[in-house]
């Protein structure tokens, strides 16, 4: 089977590489981006099947098969959910909502390899479509993590963290105590553990909770600065190619 992955998330792409192969299933390429992607089909044979991120840095993958006839079977992979119609109308096996579980994704593959010998009729069930618009797939996220303190261990809540961030090889939590506490844990790990509508990665050192942001202010080069409630001893800055998204991701 050849496979691309296009993910604007290069750890979450890696991941999902991971995942694969544990169903022997080899990936090929990986792209990152609009662009990339648009150039990489009109240079290169197109794959048997293409796991695509619907959110890129640089606009909507929807905008890729606007530029060229992809010949793909392809299974959407999104943290949004309100893209599953329009995902419909294309060459869809599948559609999963991040972060992936690995039982879903063994699904979506095996769907594929279900439809692989009848390319012609490849398409999705209209049926869970409707499902997904209805009744949004809700996932169960850590509510509370543990920090070791000295010889105890310390409860925190989801609610209570300002921001995680990475720090000297370390993962913290920045709770609205003014504490900042380390976590048997990285940042990539999170990714999987914490609710999407509550944090959003805004670069490769923090992630920020929406309901703990002060102010949002401008800053250089295009980027933009966030005023936390209590955190103050790094500035946090949103990356330029994550400002498109984390606007996306207030409203």
């Amino acid at each position: 089977m050849n496979v691309l992955i296009i993910e604007d998330e290069k750890p979450a792409a890696r991941r999902l590489g991971r995942m694969l192969s544990e169903l022997q299933v080899e990936v090929a390429t990986m792209l990152h981006s609009v662009e990339e992607s648009i150039l990489w089909f009109k240079q290169n044979p197109h794959p048997e099947l293409i796991f695509l991120d619907i959110q890129l840095s640089d606009g909507l993958s929807f905008e890729i098969f606007d530029a060229v006839h992809v010949k793909s079977a392809v299974i959407f992979t999104t943290a949004y959910d309100e893209y599953a119609l329009q995902a419909f109308k294309l060459n869809s096996i599948d559609y999963l909502l991040k972060p992936i579980d690995d039982e879903d994704l063994e699904k979506a593959v095996k769907k594929y390899r279900d439809f692989a010998p009848k390319k012609d009729k490849i398409s999705i069930d209209f049926e869970d479509i409707k499902k997904l618009l209805v009744n949004p797939l809700e996932r169960e996220y850590k509510k509370r993590f543990t920090a070791r303190v000295g010889q105890h261990l310390k409860i925190i809540n989801a609610d209570e963290v300002e921001c995680f961030y990475s720090e000297n090889k370390g993962t913290y939590a920045a709770t609205t105590d003014g504490r900042n506490y380390l976590l048997d844990t990285t940042l990539e790990n999170l990714e999987d553990e914490i609710s999407p509508k509550t944090f959003f990665r805004v670069s490769r050192k923090f992630y920020v909770n929406i309901d703990h942001i002060k102010d949002i202010v401008s800053y250089t080069n295009s980027r933009l600065q966030i005023k936390l409630k209590t955190y103050k001893e790094q500035d946090v800055i949103v990356s330029r190619e994550r400002v498109k998204d984390f606007k996306f991701w207030l409203e």
